[in-house]
């Protein structure tokens, strides 16, 4: 270790590197919590090239800590950012405030260090660390805050007792597994372990809402159909454990739209936990057209992992991998790719003797890339498992594309096979009821030959035949059976356009179905479609005069059969085949159908669901309701009760107020204008009813709040665009969030921000100079945000916090105005540029300069100037900028009387700049 020792000169000097204990002096170590951005990092001290010195110095780091004569700690702030090792390891602690006060010692403060901490106050007082479970010391690391994620677990070594090696890239979970994987090599697993209680919350943080949505949306198959996969040789083989080296346990089943893979998977996987009790059988079932949670890959690994631990408890131990503390164990858990797939790993590798089989359907309704990273990590496990002799089998279902190419596996298509024909056969034989007359063998046939192997087709002609047998019109079966195409699409066609029976409900229908933010429910798709065809049925729901039965033979109608109610524990309305929503879309069917709605029918649905707000909206809502002027709080059970007063008198109304912004936004992206609707949208009841469905109090909004502020927390850019006043984005109101703009940087609404930068930019910038800054906002936009938790502080200028935040092109623009105080001081009397200047932002600290309007030397209230700052956290280049004015004083004091040249000590090339410059002036 090297040392700072003061000479009789009173300049600061090293020791030479001391190795032998016995050599070490007596020393103090000063500790520092660092303000916003200027955390010391561990490579501002060591040449980060050298490994051996950067592991020395972490893994010595609490040793030195221990064998120190005295700390003292300068608090910034007095928070939970202090280093465990300051805090356990000296014998004698003095803490001062960011002010220059004592605010005491280790013992006197011990109650307030262990309330902020967690650390406990034994452990304080100089407890053996050993006293303390593994689970306790881990939990003191929870609440810091370090600029290097890793340095959270690097913290930790010293109270372990053990070394590692940092690497510094690999992020904080894989810091904390290396960190878990030394602990339990160095001092035994047994204390590692969760209990069965803390296993139990983290089992049931893996579940979410339509967890089984779309299995138990799939009929199940026809009682003489599917029995012929069970003998193919492909799936005997797949079950053949002793084959495993040879396909590695994996099985993919493809085949055309509409030839009844789910169906067929469903099957499979009944049979499966019929007949296989001496194996653990888990399933996840994709659908494209439920929520986003049912066609993510982070779901599937979710739901596996969920399914596999339920049914072999044992295996919960994988849990502990985590290395959670037991104050970090919430049934809120958030679960992120990478842990998930982890975990699941370690679970299949841990199964022993154990036999699992894992089904996962429609591969084709998730994103591409999600699927063919799932596919690589089920190969991966699958050959891991093979060499290992865990039995280990997953089958995939699939469309033929995308294609995606597997090393080793068994493939199955079933188009052309003799079993897929006889199922169809067999279907049609059951389900076809049109008597027993010459003529009927004829249609099946007839109706076999035209199906081409597609199972969907098959079942929708069935039910066009019997209504026709139905209405005695057996003369007619086989013209009727002649006129249906025998293209899936062109049927579909066909279903939409035989009557035109309210075709106003279907065309509503349909467009709901279709561009609803969220698949809605039953009771939900009801109230939106009358709202937009027969408003003066829109009332109060009674579900005694319009009953579920009612709704849902409403929908059946309104869509022609082509939508259906899940069976789910959420129901919720979806298209019956993913293949009605490719026609619709995809193939132009929606076009072909409804010629007058081709041209521009997305814009045109999403102007139409607005308009069934406006027309919901019309209704008193207030008075059913009972809402009082002042709603109770959003966490209180009042509010609670009113919410599900709201919902269950009227099933669209938080759809319709929290989406209503969201469909005109599209509209207007689609070219349908929205200026009058912008006018005239925010009334105060809208706001009362926001107000009243959002669950957290922080995030209403006052009864002032602008439509414009609205628009940019909830990135809807098209508005922002047709606002006639977007340039008053920077205009702050009484929000959390300030102005308008703010609410877009805390909410990483990009969009948004990128329409308040082109409103500002086009109202007061010549041409040139607009794209200079645009490009510039472009290329950094991502790189600025202020973060949900941020609360604007009046007491603060709109420019101080950009200036502080880095974005060069807002403030190019705002100083653009000519009506903004360049330097203004906040509470704390520090200006844009002292703000500028301490976080490095050199383009700004030059754009300050250059208006020539801002006192250079300007103090805040500890006396500290923009070249103090600056000089102080190592800016060079604006250490330059300030001493090129020439009205800069280098010998400034602060109230502790340090000047710059002492702050910018250990900077040796600003303190040559500050030396020369005083030398010269």
């Amino acid at each position: 270790m090297q040392l700072l020792r003061l000479g009789s000169d009173n300049e600061l000097s090293f020791t030479k590197d001391i190795h032998d204990d016995n050599e070490i002096p007596p020393y103090a170590i000063l500790s520092h919590t660092w303000q916003k951005d200027q955390e010391v990092t561990f490579d501002e001290f060591l040449n980060n090239k050298n490994a051996i010195e950067v592991q020395c110095a972490i893994n010595s780091m609490f040793r030195w800590y221990q064998k120190a004569a005295q700390c003292y700690v300068y608090l910034a702030d007095v928070s939970t950012k202090k280093r465990e090792a300051e805090l356990l390891a000296p014998y004698t602690v003095t803490f001062f405030s960011k002010e220059g006060n004592q605010l005491g010692g280790k013992k006197t403060l011990e109650r307030h260090i262990h309330e902020t901490t967690g650390i406990p106050i034994r452990a304080l007082q100089g407890a053996p660390l050993d006293e303390f479970s593994k689970d306790d010391r881990l939990s003191w690391s929870e609440a810091r805050h370090t600029t290097r994620k890793e340095d959270k677990a690097y913290s930790l070594l010293g109270i372990f007792g053990i070394s590692m090696l940092p690497n510094y890239g690999e992020g904080e979970e894989n810091a904390f597994r290396r960190l878990h994987k030394e602990i339990t090599e160095s001092l035994g697993s047994e204390v590692l372990s969760l209990d069965n209680h803390q296993r139990r919350i983290l089992l049931d943080s893996l579940r979410f809402n339509q967890i089984d949505a779309r299995q138990m949306t799939i009929k199940n198959a026809h009682a003489k159909t599917c029995k012929w996969l069970l003998t193919k040789p492909e799936y005997i083989d797949w079950l053949d454990t002793t084959k495993l080296g040879e396909h590695h346990g994996l099985l993919w089943i493809k085949g055309k739209p509409g030839t009844g893979k789910s169906t067929l998977m469903k099957f499979s996987l009944a049979n499966a936990r019929k007949t296989m009790k001496d194996r653990t059988v888990i399933s996840f079932f994709f659908n494209a057209r439920g929520a986003a949670m049912e066609k993510s890959t982070i779901r599937t690994y979710q739901s596996l992992l969920l399914q596999l631990l339920e049914r072999l408890p044992a295996l919960q131990c994988v849990f502990d991998s985590l290395g959670l503390s037991s104050s970090s164990i919430r049934l809120d858990h958030q679960w992120g790719t990478e842990s998930l797939k982890s975990l699941l790993e370690q679970a299949i590798q841990s199964l022993g003797q154990s036999s699992v089989v894992c089904f996962i359907d429609a591969l084709d309704e998730c994103e591409e890339e999600q699927v063919r990273e799932m596919v690589q990590f089920f190969e991966r496990v699958g050959e891991l498992s093979a060499s290992a002799g865990i039995r280990f089998q997953t089958c995939f279902s699939s469309r033929h594309y995308p294609r995606i190419t597997i090393q080793k596996g068994l493939s199955l298509v079933l188009e052309g096979q003799e079993g897929h024909s006889q199922d169809i056969t067999n279907y049609l034989e059951s389900e076809l009821k049109i008597g027993k007359s010459k003529i009927a063998p004829q249609i099946r046939s007839e109706v076999q030959e035209k199906a081409l192997g597609v199972f969907m087709w098959v079942v929708l002609v069935v039910g066009i035949l019997n209504k026709e047998h139905d209405r005695g019109r057996i003369h007619a079966l086989r013209r009727r059976l002649q006129e249906i195409p025998g293209d899936l699409h062109k049927l579909f066609r066909d279903i939409l356009t035989r009557d035109s029976h309210n075709r106003d409900e279907l065309v509503l229908c349909i467009q709901w179905v279709l561009f609803a933010k969220q698949p809605l429910s039953p009771e939900q798709l009801y109230f939106s479609v009358l709202s937009g065809v027969e408003s003066e049925a829109v009332l109060k729901w009674d579900p005694d005069e319009v009953t579920k039965d009612a709704i849902k033979l409403f929908i059946l109608n309104s869509s022609k059969g082509l939508a259906e109610i899940t069976t789910s524990k959420n129901q919720t309305v979806q298209f019956i085949h993913e293949l009605v929503r490719d026609f619709l879309l995809k193939e132009d069917g929606l076009g072909d159908v409804w010629p007058h709605l081709r041209s521009n029918f997305q814009g045109q649905s999403h102007e139409q669901l607005k308009q069934c707000y406006l027309t919901y909206m019309s209704m008193d809502v207030f008075t059913p309701l009972k809402i009082p002027n002042s709603l109770p709080k959003a966490l209180s059970q009042q509010a609670a009760d009113l919410r599900k007063s709201a919902n269950d008198m009227f099933p669209f109304l938080e759809y319709a107020v929290q989406n209503a912004l969201y469909h005109a936004d599209l509209a207007e992206g689609s070219g349908i204008a929205q200026g009058n609707f912008i006018l005239s949208f925010l009334q105060p009841s809208w706001i009362q009813l926001d107000n009243l469905f959002k669950k957290h109090e922080v995030r209403r909004h006052t009864e002032e709040v602008s439509l414009l502020y609205v628009l940019g927390e909830r990135n809807l850019s098209s508005l922002i665009r047709a606002h006639p006043s977007a340039i008053s984005c920077l205009e702050v109101g009484k929000e959390r969030y300030g102005p308008p703009l703010f609410a877009a940087l805390a909410t990483r609404s990009g969009e948004a921000l990128q329409a308040f930068v082109d409103a500002l930019s086009k109202d007061r910038l010549p041409g040139s100079y607009l794209y200079e800054i645009q490009a510039h906002y472009y290329e950094n936009r991502g790189d600025q945000n202020l973060g949900r938790n941020f609360q604007f502080s009046n007491r603060r200028s709109v420019l101080s916090y950009l200036a502080e935040l880095g974005n060069e092109a807002i403030v190019k623009l705002l100083l653009g105005t000519g009506k903004v105080d360049v330097d203004a001081k906040d509470k704390d009397g520090q200006t844009p540029l002292w703000r500028a200047a301490g976080n490095g932002h050199e383009a700004i600290v030059k754009l300050l300069l250059d208006t020539g309007k801002v006192d250079v030397d300007a103090k805040d209230k500890w006396g500290q100037t923009p070249l103090w700052r600056a000089a102080g956290n190592g800016h060079e280049a604006i250490v330059k900028l300030l001493l090129d004015t020439g009205k800069v004083d280098v010998d400034a004091e602060d109230m502790w009387g340090r000047t710059s040249l002492a702050a910018g000590n250990g900077h040796e090339a600003i303190v040559k700049l500050l030396r020369a410059y005083r030398l010269h002036s």
